[in-house]
C-alpha cells in the first residue's frame, strides 16, 4: 500500500464556464446531461491531480440536482477528494451558477463520484492516503463512510430479498401501481 500522504487541498480543481444556448434542453434551460459532462471531467481531474495517475469513473454516486441553470449564467465547479480506499477515490462536487449581471449565486448541484486510480497497464493501483486538516474535511470522510455502508446495504439488500414474496407483494400495496398477471 502506498504510504505517502496528501492533503485535501492537493486534491482541489476549480472550473468554470459560461452556459451557451447550444446546452439548453427543451425547456430552455441548461441540459442535465452538460452538467454530468462536466461533472465527469472536473472528478478525473481531482482525482488524477490528487493519486498522480490516470482515473476512471466506477459509479456516479448521487447527482442532486438543486435548482435549473439559465443560460447566460457563469457555472462554477468545485471539486475535492472526500475519501480515499486502497485504489478509489470519492470526490465532491459543488456546483454553483451566478447570474453575472445581478451577481446572485445559487447552489445548483452537488455530487459524488468514485474514481479508481489505474496504472499503464490498465490495473487497479494505490493511492495516497489522505490528510484531514479541518472539521469539513472530516466531516466529508465519515459522510463518505456512511455512504460507502448504505451502499453496501443496499446491494445486500438486493441480492437476497425475494421480490415476489407475499411481504414484498403486500408492501406494493403501499404505491400506485397495478400488478397485472399476479
Amino acid at each position: 500500500m502506498n504510504s505517502e500522504f496528501k492533503s485535501v487541498e492537493a486534491s482541489k480543481i476549480t472550473i468554470a464556464e459560461l452556459m451557451l444556448p447550444s446546452h439548453t434542453n427543451f425547456s430552455g434551460k441548461i441540459h442535465g446531461g452538460y452538467i454530468l459532462s462536466l461533472l465527469d471531467q472536473i472528478a478525473f481531474a481531482s482525482a488524477s491531480k490528487f493519486s498522480g495517475h490516470y482515473c476512471v469513473t466506477a459509479s456516479v454516486d448521487t447527482v442532486d440536482f438543486l435548482n435549473p441553470i439559465e443560460v447566460g449564467e457563469l457555472v462554477t465547479m468545485k471539486a475535492s477528494v472526500n475519501y480515499v480506499g486502497k485504489s478509489s477515490m470519492i470526490v465532491g462536487i459543488r456546483v454553483e451558477a451566478e447570474n453575472i449581471q445581478t451577481g446572485i449565486v445559487k447552489h445548483c448541484n452537488s455530487s459524488y463520484f468514485t474514481m479508481v486510480a489505474k496504472d499503464q497497464n490498465g490495473n487497479n493501483t494505490p493511492v495516497p492516503g489522505l490528510l484531514l486538516s479541518n472539521d469539513d474535511e472530516i466531516r466529508r470522510f465519515c459522510n463518505c463512510i456512511k455512504m460507502i455502508s448504505l451502499k453496501k446495504d443496499k446491494n445486500q439488500h438486493e441480492e437476497i430479498f425475494d421480490y415476489k414474496s407475499e411481504e414484498a407483494m403486500e408492501k406494493l400495496k403501499n404505491y400506485h401501481v397495478k400488478l397485472l398477471g399476479f
